[in-house]
């Protein structure tokens, strides 16, 4: 079984930069893989997704030097399954508002007796059909639990969350963690950047990767220098939309003023 490198990076503290993938294209992805980041999220909970398209860009980049983090829609075991058994080894689960969820995650990405993962390796990809020998007793060490914390509630018990055995890094979500602090749209607000900081400070202490995504480059540069260790810089719709209205603004006035409400993809 290949070993995850994204996971032992994070463990070593080592900086990984990512890309966010929503227009669930395998061939975006596969452009994307080649830029030379160390992980792409393959966005399952607001890009059009489903396990078939996921599995579509899993094989799209699979030849690439790049990681694979799925992002799954919301944290139930029946879906965690399906994007193991597909070949995902890291997951961002979103919404993770206690550490009894961030526990039952964590057994969902586990084989028993330790968890509740079900037992389908002989028809999976994970498994390379069957033919990874002792797979059943390698994957479980090889699965990245990555848990995002995006709520009050969340901030609440994000120490108990970060300290929960199993999971390996904690995500801060700015977007909608700035709405529920009411800054809607305004992740970049000074309250919110408190937020993020002392967040990070509890994810720290509990000896815990964490991660964020943005696209403003210097609130990015900033979280690298805070010490954050897995930073999404950008998505390929953000990119996408940039270019292409800067692209016609420069031979014809279009009217088209540029997006200011949200920062983050």
């Amino acid at each position: 079984m290949t070993p995850n490198t994204f996971k032992a990076a994070l463990r070593e503290g080592q900086l990984q930069l990512g890309f966010w993938q929503a227009l669930a294209s395998p061939l975006v992805a596969e452009l994307c893989a080649g830029a030379g980041f160390d992980w792409l999220l393959l966005d399952g909970e607001h890009g059009p997704n489903t396990i078939t398209s996921q599995l579509a860009q899993l094989q799209a980049i699979s030849g690439q030097n790049v990681h694979a983090v799925g992002r799954v829609p919301v944290g139930e075991t029946w879906i965690i399954k399906q994007y193991l058994d597909i070949g995902f080894t890291t997951l961002l689960v979103p919404m993770v508002d206690t550490a009894e969820q961030a526990a039952q995650i964590v057994r969902a990405c586990r084989y028993p007796p330790n968890g509740v993962r079900g037992v389908g390796s002989g028809i999976v990809r994970a498994s390379a059909f069957n033919r990874t020998p002792g797979y059943l007793g390698k994957a479980d060490a090889q699965i990245c639990v990555l848990v995002q914390v995006e709520t009050l509630e969340g901030l609440k018990n994000l120490d108990a969350i970060a300290n929960t055995e199993g999971v390996d890094g904690v995500f801060i979500g700015p977007a909608d963690l700035s709405g529920a602090m009411g800054f809607l749209g305004k992740p970049g607000a000074p309250e919110v950047q408190t937020a993020i900081a002392d967040a990070f400070q509890q994810v720290r202490a509990a000896g815990k990767a964490v991660g964020i995504l943005t696209a403003d480059r210097s609130l990015a540069q900033g979280y690298i220098e805070m010490g954050f260790t897995f930073v999404a810089v950008g998505s390929d719709v953000g990119l996408f939309v940039k270019a292409t209205d800067e692209l016609l603004g420069a031979f014809r006035e279009t009217g088209r003023a540029p997006a200011t409400t949200s920062s983050v993809y």
